[in-house]
């Protein structure tokens, strides 16, 4: 039969097949320029993202029950500050398979379950790590998440005002040399006025972008479907 990686959960990926191997790596992003001073104690305010096949993946917040995984070009996520990489190691997965693993992985990333302690863009590089190499992102790249409390009088003005007041919308782009589908969304419509939900401070490129910030749509990925 051939030795082919057949999970869509991160488990039971064959390695003794080489003919997709392929690094995991963690691209590393400043939310604030104040990090270039509190990086030295220790904390910081990141987003992360995990490239794969020359794609980077990340999870932002909008308020509706579909899928909050998103792709970006790697180094490049709108709204943030590129800092660094950080290799996870290397997995054999064709880049079919891998679409396979994401779309399903999007199925548990709903952009309204988005939440900043609990459930943010860096769980969401530190989940698709674990499940994919076995190792975690390090622990100062979501450090302040741990600290809760403090995260809110934290973070950038700018970003606890900002929030997705609109569904994806997705659309078919084919021409793949693998034969899958990219599903673009057009660039959301960003709202400056203050939620009530003191939980959706983003941490999300998401809030990031704007219509006239010239940064192109983000792409995001559509969930499987059972």
């Amino acid at each position: 039969m051939g030795a082919e990686s057949t999970s869509s959960s991160g488990g039971g990926i064959d390695r003794n097949d080489r003919r997709y191997d392929t690094p995991v790596v963690l691209n590393i992003y400043d939310l604030t320029p104040m990090n270039n001073y509190s990086v030295w104690f220790g904390l910081g305010i990141f987003h992360s993202g995990i490239e794969v096949h020359g794609k980077e993946y990340g999870f932002g917040a909008h308020d509706f029950p579909v899928s909050g995984v998103f792709e970006v070009e790697p180094k490049a996520c709108p709204g943030f500050i590129y800092r660094c990489s950080i290799s996870l190691g290397r997995i054999n997965m064709s880049p079919t398979e891998f679409r396979t693993f994401i779309e399903n992985v999007a199925a548990e990333y709903h952009g309204d379950t988005y939440h900043l302690i609990s459930k943010n863009c860096n769980h969401f590089t530190d989940d698709i790590a674990c499940r994919l190499t076995e190792r975690r992102i390090p622990g100062w790249v979501n450090r302040l998440a741990r600290l809760g409390s403090l995260c809110s009088c934290l973070l950038p003005e700018s970003l606890q005002v900002t929030t997705v007041k609109q569904t994806p919308e997705y659309h078919h782009e084919s021409g793949e040399e693998d034969g899958t589908e990219s599903l673009t969304v057009t660039t959301p419509r960003v709202s400056t006025e203050v939620d009530d939900d003191q939980e959706k401070r983003l941490l999300s490129p998401l809030a990031a972008v704007s219509p006239m910030s010239g940064c192109g749509d983000v792409t995001f990925v559509k969930e499987a479907h059972t």
